[in-house]
């Protein structure tokens, strides 16, 4: 028997959540800035005068309808923007549409989106703002606590995350119990410890519950003002923000759901939704993981990790009664030029494990040599049916009996020492 320490695990664990819900989407629907200002606006919400442009002549246009002095924005899923040349200043209408022509159609690298960028396929030109103070604005689920929380930070115009780890202490912060609602008190609250005063508090108290009202309305997973700005003739105005909403809401949210934009995200999950594979997500490993449960899928990236390997997605197949389902699934991992090996870690419970076998061996025979190295687990309901139906099937399956077999298997496969 194989034993691990808990500090491996924890760290091949937190590794594997962060890939999952930090480095890619992770369930939400995420929408343009300029969609979301759109939203802050139908709620109260004061934005910049500005609109968006798919060409450079739509953006001089706008320019000019602005007057003075504008900001042309890319308008991408990424942060870091301005860092990577996204944003810039325009002192003419000219000028902006020279800028958009420089950014339409090309690809924003960000630290964010990794060296592969992401397409822009638009601008938002926006009247520039004379500001004195930079706040931060957001409202998020808290699954420790189990009910939405606003956070309210005089350290705007910073990642929110990099607040939290260096000043933790100058993030305010308010929960929504979801009995009991908003209370007015709770905006005031975060307007005082702003240290807003005037008509910018009296602003901030009446944003306040129009931002959690949004947040509720639209199934958001996150509603984020950063920077919020106070400007030099008192004002307070979004002058960033960032909206997503939840994949399984999306149905009754059919508006929001219009708004996607597939360009900016990977596509081989865009191709997999299209084929109905729902729980697939692209990391950046060599061995493709076909999984049924999504505990499962996460202990088997964990043991990857440990084994010395990297997954190259999260993929929870489900419940799956279909042969076809199995091999659209294999199609999807395949595609990956990344993937060097494969592993198959199955356990039937309502799930009938012939039927997963019948589908990797149609797909083994429609792939042919397009097939990598596979290494097939099967337990649980009809496994000595599934185990007869890989055995008649004529075809090199690399076969394994637990789960550390398996996963050494796998790595050593990706390497080149199995075949």
């Amino acid at each position: 028997m194989t034993t691990y320490l808990i500090p491996d695990i924890s760290q091949a664990l937190n590794t594997n959540i962060n890939l999952i819900f930090a480095h890619k989407n992770g369930g939400i629907m995420k929408i343009h800035e300029y969609q979301a200002k759109k939203l802050l606006a139908d709620y109260g919400i004061a934005i910049p005068k500005g609109a968006v442009a798919n060409t450079a002549a739509e953006a001089e246009q706008i320019a000019t309808d602005i007057g003075g002095e504008v900001i042309v924005k890319a308008q991408v899923h990424t942060g870091g923007r301005g860092k990577a040349g996204g944003i810039k200043k325009a002192s003419t209408p000219r000028e902006a549409g020279e800028i958009a022509k420089q950014l339409i159609g090309t690809k924003l690298v960000t630290h964010q989106t990794g060296a592969q960028g992401l397409p822009i396929p638009c601008v938002l030109v926006e009247q520039t703002l004379k500001t004195s103070r930079e706040l931060y604005l957001g409202v998020v689920l808290d699954t420790s606590q189990g009910m939405p929380v606003i956070m309210a930070s005089e350290a705007g115009g910073m990642e929110i995350e990099e607040v939290a780890q260096s000043t933790p202490e100058k993030i305010l912060k308010t929960w929504i119990h979801p009995t009991r609602g908003f209370w007015a008190y709770q905006a005031r609250e975060l307007a005082f410890g702003l240290n807003l005063t005037g008509n910018t508090f009296k602003a901030a108290v009446s944003m306040i519950p129009n931002i959690y009202r949004l947040f509720q309305d639209k199934d958001c997973s996150l509603v984020e003002i950063n920077p919020l700005v106070v400007t030099t003739d008192d004002r307070l105005l979004a002058l960033d923000a960032k909206l997503n909403v939840h994949d399984t809401a999306t149905f009754r949210q059919k508006a929001i759901a219009e708004m996607r934009d597939t360009s900016q995200e990977d596509p081989l999950e865009v191709e997999a939704k299209s084929r109905g594979i729902e729980n697939y997500v692209k990391l950046d490993g060599n061995i493709g993981c076909i999984v049924n449960g999504a505990g499962l899928a996460m202990g088997v990236m964990d043991i990857l990790k440990l084994s010395g390997g990297q997954p190259a997605n999260f993929l929870d197949i489900g419940t799956v009664n279909n042969p076809d389902r199995v091999v659209k699934a294999i199609e999807i991992i395949v595609s990956d030029p990344n993937v060097k090996a494969i592993m198959v870690n199955i356990f039937g419970g309502m799930a009938r494990v012939d039927v997963i076998a019948t589908g990797l061996v149609t797909a083994a025979k429609q792939l042919g040599s397009k097939m990598p190295p596979t290494i097939v687990r099967l337990a649980g309901t009809n496994v000595d049916a599934g185990e007869e139906v890989l055995a008649q099937s004529g075809l090199e399956f690399i076969r394994a009996k637990t789960f550390t077999e398996a996963a050494d298997k796998a790595v050593a496969a990706a390497k080149g020492g199995l075949a």
